[in-house]
């Protein structure tokens, strides 16, 4: 059986070191906390074309995380025991700069559709996961491809900084598929590469195409094939080793769980028309993700 050191078996030099480590470590838990306490902002990293996460209408940032991170910024306003509402200031990143962004400090919450990865997770931290999907291929409705190995030789387009963009590079790479792999600035410009015929598909999370495609004119001139390449678990990004923030947004997410709020609002962007053309993407919650929410939880399997 293993026994409990007592403080007087711990040699007084080692009590002395331990005495100066703590004293002199720096305080990360409340860092942001307390900036946003000084200032009475939270600063929002948003994108401008992750429909329907984070995307732009009128010049103003909307979606499902946007509506996420205004509950959390509420929480945090209470949290900080804010006398007046907190104000958002919000800055717009790119898929290849928004982790940049978080681990330099330059954002409070990053709230669209990040995946939550072991490699991102070296620099940054992750919410509880606020939608679940994988990645597949956009291709034109006139396109007779419908499987992975029809996709040999083929010219594909992913967004730069991207787990499906990895994900399509390794799978060319394990099954020798040859395929042409070429990265776009945005979502937005990889779905135009395959309407405009300079690409034969794109590869990105199903519901973001599902969502680019309900924003283009109708009838839809592509179309979504192919069995899932991954698994991803999408979340807000929070500063890295910043606890006291990262508690306050799980726990606020936890409620919103359980309170039935969190599904209504996905509901709403994902079952309801939605601006700017009052189209409708039409995807029910995902069964992982009701399955995820009865336990929620911010671990993640390696990936």
């Amino acid at each position: 059986m293993f026994q409990r050191l007592k403080p007087s078996g711990i040699p007084a030099i080692l009590l002395a070191v331990s005495s100066t480590l703590f004293a002199t470590a720096p305080a990360l838990a409340g860092a942001a906390l307390d900036r946003i306490q000084a200032t009475g902002v939270v600063r929002i990293a948003y994108r401008s074309s992750s429909v329907p996460f984070s995307y732009v209408v009128n010049g103003q940032p909307v979606g499902y995380s946007i509506d996420l991170c205004r509950d959390f910024v509420t929480a945090i306003g209470k949290a900080v025991g804010a006398k007046a509402p907190l104000r958002i200031e919000f800055i717009e990143v790119t898929s290849a700069n928004r982790i940049e962004t978080m681990a330099s400090g330059g954002a409070d919450l990053e709230c669209e559709s990040t995946t939550n990865t072991v490699e991102r997770r070296r620099r940054v931290a992750f919410s509880i996961p606020h939608y679940v999907t994988g990645a597949r291929f956009a291709v034109r409705v006139d396109s007779p491809m419908q499987q992975l190995l029809d996709f040999d030789d083929k010219r594909i387009v992913s967004t730069a900084g991207t787990s499906p963009l990895k994900a399509v590079q390794d799978v060319n790479k394990m099954h020798s598929l040859g395929m042409q792999i070429r990265e776009v600035a945005d979502h937005s410009q990889g779905l135009d590469a395959v309407e405009h015929g300079s690409a034969d598909a794109f590869v990105m999370d199903e519901v973001l195409l599902a969502g680019l495609i309900s924003t283009r004119p109708q009838p839809p001139r592509v179309k979504i094939v192919g069995k899932y390449l991954t698994v991803e678990a999408l979340a807000i990004v929070l500063p890295h080793d910043d606890t006291a923030l990262k508690d306050v947004v799980d726990a606020e997410m936890k409620q919103l769980i359980r309170a039935g709020i969190a599904a209504k609002m996905l509901n709403r962007w994902f079952m309801e028309p939605i601006p700017p053309r009052r189209a409708t993407i039409g995807l029910p919650m995902p069964y992982l993700l009701r399955d995820f929410w009865m336990y929620p939880t911010d671990w993640i399997p390696e990936n």
